[in-house]
């Protein structure tokens, strides 16, 4: 089985629909795919609608997420969507884009950027979950970067980036508690990514594991060989299922469905402890409660 666990689509900040994404998996020879927009579950009925025979979706989510002041991402696989206090944090979590990214914007104008609030509204889409991606996207059109991944920097919009602008994140360690109590299960998304900013301390992860965190996301293109072998020893010692993931974004970044994949059995212990929904085959599997985007 090749199965890859992490894929975001235009729910968030991805460049495939829902849609798109599940053919696209099927294509890419995957037996399992995850679709974890951030934030929201928006995407799920239309991925499910579409699932090619052959190919299972696991429902999931990217939360933002804060622990020691470094912001980080936990993915929620397999919860509830209708229970009602994890679906108020993710609408707390979207309803805090907006402004966000405006504001943003307002710092790239006031350095001279000349981009347009509007514009990145427009990228993002009418179902899209605004983020940063999505003011790169409109700088790289504005010809003041040359990539994507080159506005994610001090200079820029990286974290502690002089456009930088905080957001609403949930407290990490609730976060790990609040997928629990909707049934779900918690993988901590590229924990040692340090290409993306400042990330958590060996401490840090040995205090979610005892918080009841059940995977790490070792296996990541964001993760060079010395950093998966040492979360690879790390998830060992502290009892955390290792996972492989693409983190796939479709034409807004490099990396490939399959790129990186999980290990079946690892897979089956996860599904193994979900108790709010189930991978699904068809409609009839999909959880109610799949909130549409505001």
């Amino acid at each position: 089985m090749r199965i890859d666990l992490h894929a975001h689509s235009t729910a968030s900040d991805g460049t495939d629909s829902p849609a798109e994404l599940v053919r696209a998996a099927a294509a890419a020879g995957l037996d399992v795919v995850a679709l974890t927009d951030h934030d929201t579950v928006a995407g799920h009925d239309e991925a499910l609608a579409a699932l090619p025979p052959g190919l299972t979706l696991v429902t999931g989510t990217e939360f933002s997420c804060r622990l020691g002041g470094v912001s980080l991402h936990m993915l929620g696989y397999l919860f509830d969507p209708a229970e009602p206090v994890l679906a108020r944090e993710r609408e707390l979590l979207r309803d805090d884009r907006v402004p966000r990214a405006r504001r943003m914007v307002e710092l790239l104008r006031e350095s001279g950027v000349e981009i347009d609030f509007e514009r990145v509204r427009e990228l993002a889409g009418p179902d899209g979950s605004i983020g940063r991606p999505h003011i790169a996207t409109a700088m790289v059109e504005a010809g003041v970067v040359a990539t994507v991944s080159d506005a994610f920097t001090p200079e820029w919009i990286g974290d502690g980036g002089r456009a930088h602008t905080g957001k609403h994140e949930l407290d990490a360690v609730e976060a790990v508690r609040r997928i629990h109590a909707a049934g779900g299960v918690a993988v901590f998304a590229h924990p040692f990514a340090a290409s993306r900013g400042p990330i958590v301390t060996e401490a840090d992860l040995a205090a979610l594991a005892e918080a009841g965190l059940d995977g790490v996301e070792v296996d990541h293109l964001d993760h060079d060989p010395a950093t998966r072998d040492r979360l690879r020893s790390l998830a060992k010692e502290l009892d955390l299922l290792p996972t492989g993931s693409s983190d796939y974004h479709g034409a807004r970044k490099a990396a490939a469905l399959g790129d990186c994949t999980t290990d079946p059995a690892v897979y089956e212990a996860l599904v193994a402890r979900a108790t709010g929904a189930r991978p699904a085959t068809t409609a009839a599997d999909l959880p109610q409660g799949a909130e549409h985007p505001a």
